[in-house]
């Protein structure tokens, strides 16, 4: 006959009002954390110190030691597990799993187990039954048990039990994961997620999962930040919530899928695209935060010099040609083209954007959205797009040389044609689309002019500080700015970043736009002709009065604005002492 250590005897909830009153006079967390936990389980009807870890309100390790201080059974960790499965011949791994325990100790009349919830009863009765031997507990924290069962169990993540099928699996997984999804903690975590990103103005947020656990980041002015990351068994509730508000199939592993979602924070609606990914260790999740209310769309409130806004209005008044917006991925490339379509919308225009994907919304505009899937390319849809009889249209990027031949025929024909194009200069730009198979004689007479652009980080106000020595590095650019020695320059406005809780400790907030600009008059276009390389155009713009971005940059480092390291971060310009 079997034996098994009895629980106590009193009710689970005084038990647990035990626990509370624990954690809040030790410290491990707060009353008023612990009102906010007992709202959300009265929601999700789950034990509020199950949602008190849920919510990253109480570390686990807390939990468990309170659980051990009260029912006065060991805590075990991952070092105090065996190297192999304990008493695998009559315990299945689909069971340990199912059930949250873990077989750590066994000898001849009983055998311990580590469990999850020290409160479940069923699991330590089954064990008794299913072995004939008595039954002790330790407790054991989540994220230990899945590192444990990895570890003792791997077959376990790939196997089922004879009698269920693959269909069976899949409806149960589908099943658990919509739960997950309408779980009270789930909902909670995403919509605090969300909320906290658009507060720090994020432009994107990262979820992922690795061996060490989830990971959280944010990407504020361009860098990405870690911040607090939900316990382990929580990141496939938030993966699933993400999915469902984006309308995506929550039962794909798999495959990539994007979708978008729209989401209230602070009383405005916010737009964000989702994209998920399939990682070794999990599914990531990438979101776009478009908040139309952080980015300014009107060309004077970008930023630009006063002599680059000049050049960009001449350009906006040419009746057709092309021009074009250089730079990498998150350089606000879009951006300044959204501002110069507001700029040229008017009622006796006809204005068409092709773009992937359609970040803003803007009246007046035509856009279109990229579908690949059902074979809505860029340049399917171009070729549609000059049969819709357009003033003005705006690609989102020319990718390969279909895209460029058709937008320079677009041009040919009278329209006015604005794109991107990814090339670390503007001067680049002109051999990249001959590479293209652009013929130069045709190029020369539709390219109206090429920026490049990159965004800085700006140094916090609040904590900036003098610069305290003049670096040789800072010394030997300056002179390339015409300075001939520290005594002709005015260094009083340089600054460097130190750190406040303003700035969450990085020293920067907010970022500026740096640009330089390739004008083609006609030197340049006879220069197209001959199918020159980029350090000729470069020549020509600094010819047209143009500086390069480099200095561009450091004009910005020697009013205060940022830092030198922040410029060759950006720029990538390889520092000569």
């Amino acid at each position: 006959m079997s034996v098994l250590v009895p629980l106590r005897h009193d009710a689970p909830e005084s038990i647990v009002q035990d626990l509370l009153t624990l954690l809040v006079e030790s410290g491990a967390t707060t009353a008023a954390a612990v009102e906010r936990a007992r709202s959300a389980a009265k929601l999700s009807e789950a034990r509020i110190d199950q949602v008190l870890t849920k919510l990253g309100l109480v570390k686990e390790e807390e939990i468990a030691g309170g659980w051990s201080r009260l029912l006065q059974i060991p805590v075990f960790d991952a070092a105090d597990f065996p190297s192999s499965a304990t008493c695998s011949d009559k315990l299945s791994p689909r069971f340990v799993r199912d059930s949250g325990i873990i077989p750590v100790f066994e000898d001849d009349s009983s055998i311990r187990i580590a469990v999850i919830d020290p409160l479940d009863g069923f699991a330590p009765q089954a064990v008794s039954a299913r072995t004939g031997k008595a039954v002790t507990r330790a407790v054991i924290t989540r994220s230990a048990f899945e590192a444990a069962y990895a570890l003792l169990y791997p077959e376990g993540r790939e196997t089922a039990d004879t009698a269920t099928t693959h269909e069976d699996i899949i409806a149960g997984d589908v099943t658990r994961l919509q739960d997950l999804s309408t779980d009270a903690p789930a909902i909670l975590h995403v919509n605090a997620m969300i909320e906290n990103a658009v507060e720090q103005k994020a432009s994107d947020v990262h979820v992922s999962l690795g061996r060490t656990g989830p990971r959280i980041r944010y990407r504020v002015d361009g860098v990405l930040k870690d911040v607090e990351p939900p316990p382990v068994h929580l990141h496939a509730a938030i993966v699933s919530r993400l999915k469902v508000l984006a309308n995506l199939d929550i039962a794909e592993h798999r495959l990539p899928q994007d979708g978008r979602i729209r989401f209230g924070v602070g009383g405005r609606e916010i737009d964000m695209r989702i994209a998920t990914m399939p990682h070794l260790e999990g599914e990531g999740v990438v979101l776009r935060i478009l908040d139309r209310s952080s980015v300014e769309l009107d060309l004077p409130g970008l930023g630009f010099p006063p002599h680059i806004e000049r050049a960009l209005n001449q350009l906006l008044t040419e009746p057709h040609g092309i021009f074009l917006v250089t730079g990498p991925t998150g350089s606000g490339k879009t951006t300044t083209l959204y501002a110069a379509l507001r700029k040229l919308i008017q009622p006796e225009r006809n204005v068409i954007s092709v773009e992937d994907p359609v970040e803003y919304h803007l009246d007046g505009v035509a856009q279109i959205q990229i579908q690949r899937k059902i074979g809505l390319d860029f340049p399917t849809i171009l070729r549609a797009v000059l049969r819709q009889d357009p003033d003005i249209i705006m690609i989102g990027e020319i990718r390969d040389a279909e895209t460029a031949m058709i937008a320079n025929q677009a041009a040919l024909t009278g329209h006015f044609v604005l794109a991107t194009l990814h090339t670390n200069s503007a001067a680049a730009a002109i051999p990249r689309l001959i590479d293209m198979g652009v013929e130069p004689y045709l190029l020369s007479s539709t390219i109206r002019g090429v920026m490049s652009q990159r965004l800085l980080r700006t140094l916090c106000p609040q904590c900036a500080r003098p610069v305290r020595s003049l670096d040789g590095i800072l010394k030997a650019h300056l002179e390339r700015l015409g300075a001939k020695n520290e005594n002709t320059l005015n260094l009083d406005r340089l600054r460097e970043a130190a750190g406040c809780a303003r700035c969450n400790y990085s020293g920067f907030s907010g970022r500026t736009v740096i640009a330089e600009i390739l004008v083609v008059d006609e030197e340049v276009r006879h220069t197209i002709l001959e199918r020159p390389d980029a350090a000729r155009f470069e020549t020509l713009a600094l010819g047209q009065g143009h500086a390069p971005l480099i200095e561009a940059g450091l004009e910005r480092v020697l009013a205060g604005e940022t830092t030198l390291t922040e410029l060759f971060r950006v720029t990538g310009e390889v520092a000569r002492s």
